[in-house]
């Protein structure tokens, strides 16, 4: 397919491109700091990676970012992994979500909005008030700089609240969703044995109550670190025994105290699945996020006080860190808590609508769901002050942009963007002042030193290469969590080019400079934008005494779509019947999550492995979409090389 010269979905106009924060920034870096004043976004993102250093300084200078000690220098050590960002320096991370509280006081700083889509506004002040209450609470608990505070909560006031108490006190903060089961929590937060557990009783989902008493007291049996366990109830429930009451500890009239923290001191620590073994716990700085998260959604996003953003997801996935993030600018951001789709497919636009979002940001397979259901945003809400639309989670297919232009609005800036739970961020997507083109990202982002490699590592032009980035990120994990040798983080990112990022996932850099996404290009299960790494289903799966293996793979389909099949290799005498077929469906549901349930479960003859013993997760997903066997592996690695010929029949049969 040519890149070459299509026509343009969306042009901003002039008027857009000059209000567009981004160029007002272009103006004042070429004035103070010597960034390119012609040439629009391609010569300031050239100059923001060729002068990374003066770049990020202009960042925070821009942003009024409060060093409350002075760094010593820009970029102390540029190597990667261990780049070392404002050395010296010290700030904290709550104290510049909530600098908006002194200015605007009684303006909201959330929009909370549950299934009944009615939404109840949190003021800045009183958010202020609740996070300078339970901060003090969390250290008259000894909590104390460093110390793991972890929520298992849905997408609702108190976990931000909560976030940012831990973020004031200095300690790092962690959270799943209530739809996680144990294991999936206990496999993330045993590993940094948090001394705080906020929780809830349970959810309402899908117009339904899901009551998490037991998970919960199981947590509390298999959390031997907690010191103290925080009751939010949702559903109305008494406090079990032995906890503290939410209301209680954000009761008081509090000044919040923010301690000053170095610049990479933990904040947050967010999961993401690698396909063997525990899930990663990846550790990001306080610092790092602060100046990544306002360079993203400053000028990005293009959002500032006026603005109203609306992102749905959970507290299991990274997008939730980055909704937070948006009242470092100021900005409102609007709580979902319930369905993507109830009682409608268009439940989604109907929130969007009632809060006045701005920016409303979903996932791919949610758009493509609603042009499945004939929904019509613009006949059946009034979106009037959405300007953008941006989806994430995978990629956005031609057909989702060509949707999204006919039926919310023709001047709809629609924004594809792609990153990972790696950096909390984005590698690509949305610019204010460029055009959109049918299936692509806008451009990568700034101080994002993106490309598109070989195996060899040549940089590729309209050409499916690997997504890299050659300069540090500040909000690159600093570590992983129990990781003492940096030996895991090492071989997550920087084993295949030495000193260069590579992400896992197959893109085009056009000669336009915009980016396509083409799907992740290790085995990574990616539902919902929420990932999950194919050891979690295997354990979970192998534990029924019927199956002796499994295989569980996730393939992009060409029309948007994500189908994940779950291959089983049955123990002698098992048959793969109705029961048998529920209590796998069941286990998966109950113990991990209902996002990860198989779209089909197939039996096979045995699972493909390498010399090594490691199932083959990446050429057998390259097989399923088309790549010939030759090509799809090596057949020197293979145990068993005729075990994929049924694959490969399998493929040809679906193609």
């Amino acid at each position: 397919m040519s890149t070459a010269n299509p026509q343009p979905l969306w042009q901003p106009d002039p008027e857009r491109i000059a209000k567009a924060r981004i160029t007002r920034f272009q103006a004042w870096a070429a004035e103070h700091h010597g960034a390119p004043a012609e040439g629009g976004y391609p010569a300031l993102h050239r100059w923001s990676v060729d002068r990374l250093d003066t770049f990020w300084k202009a960042v925070t200078e821009w942003f009024d970012v409060r060093f409350s000690t002075p760094y010593a220098r820009v970029l102390g050590d540029r190597a990667m992994p261990g780049a070392q960002w404002f050395p010296g320096a010290t700030l904290n991370y709550a104290e510049h979500a909530l600098r908006a509280a002194a200015d605007r006081p009684g303006e909201p700083a959330l929009l909370c909005v549950d299934e009944t889509h009615e939404p109840r506004p949190v003021t800045w002040s009183e958010l202020r008030r609740q996070v300078g209450s339970l901060a003090a609470e969390l250290r008259a608990l000894g909590v104390r700089p460093g110390d793991r505070v972890s929520g298992y909560l849905p997408n609702i006031p108190q976990a931000v609240v909560a976030l940012l108490a831990t973020a004031a006190v200095g300690a790092v903060w962690t959270s799943c969703a209530p739809d996680f089961g144990a294991r999936s929590v206990l496999d993330r937060f045993q590993q940094v044995e948090p001394v705080v557990l906020f929780t809830v009783d349970g959810y309402r989902y899908g117009g339904k109550e899901h009551d998490r008493r037991e998970t919960v007291a199981e947590l509390r049996r298999e959390l031997p670190t907690l010191r103290a366990v925080v009751h939010i109830p949702l559903l109305g429930t008494d406090a079990p025994e032995g906890t503290l009451e939410w209301s209680a500890l954000t009761a008081q009239d509090t000044e919040p105290v923010y301690e000053q923290v170095p610049f990479d001191h933990p904040l947050w620590v967010l999961y993401s699945s690698g396909t063997t073994g525990l899930p990663k716990a990846i550790v990001q700085s306080q610092g790092g996020i602060l100046v990544e998260h306002l360079k993203q959604l400053g000028l990005h996003c293009d959002l500032g006080p006026e603005d109203r953003f609306f992102w749905y997801t959970s507290t299991g996935w990274m997008m939730w860190n980055f909704l937070v993030s948006g009242l470092l600018t100021g900005t409102t951001i609007v709580l979902y808590d319930g369905s993507p789709g109830h009682p409608d497919t268009g439940a989604q636009w109907r929130i969007a609508e009632r809060t006045g979002a701005t920016l409303y940001g979903t996932s791919a397979a949610y758009v493509m769901a609603c042009r499945k259901a004939g929904v019509h945003p613009a006949r059946d809400y009034d979106l009037s002050t959405v300007g953008c639309v941006a989806t994430t989670g995978s990629p956005l297919p031609p057909d989702g942009f060509r949707w999204l232009h006919d039926e919310v609005r023709e001047d709809l800036w629609i924004a594809s963007v792609s990153g990972g739970t790696d950096v909390c961020s984005c590698f690509a997507g949305a610019v204010p002042t460029l055009p959109v083109y049918t299936g692509e990202l806008q451009a990568p982002g700034l101080g994002t030193d993106l490309s598109s490699w070989d195996p060899s590592g040549r940089p590729l032009v309209d050409e499916v290469g690997e997504l890299v980035v050659t300069q540090p990120m500040p909000s690159m994990p600093i570590h992983f969590w129990n990781d003492p040798d940096g030996s895991r983080y090492h071989d997550s990112y920087f084993d295949t080019y030495p000193g260069v990022w590579r992400h896992g996932d197959w893109i085009t850099v056009t000669s336009r400079g915009s980016v396509i996404i083409h799907g992740r290009s290790d085995s990574t299960l990616n539902r919902q934008g929420v990932r999950m790494g194919s050891a979690d289903i295997y354990e979970v799966v192998e534990r029924l005494p019927e199956i002796r293996e499994s295989l569980v793979i996730g393939v992009e389909q060409p029309d948007g779509g994500y189908w994940m099949p779950l291959f089983v290799h049955l123990a002698p005498g098992a048959v793969l019947d109705e029961t048998l077929l529920d209590r796998v469906k069941r286990a998966i549901r109950e113990q991990l999550s209902p996002r990860h349930v198989p779209d089909e479960i197939i039996e096979v003859p045995g699972i493909p492995h390498t010399l090594t013993g490691k199932r083959i997760e990446v050429p057998v997903k390259r097989l399923l979409q088309g790549t010939p066997l030759d090509k799809a592996v090596n057949p020197g690695s293979i145990d068993n090389l005729a075990l994929l010929a049924f694959y490969e029949k399998l493929a040809r049969e679906r193609a």
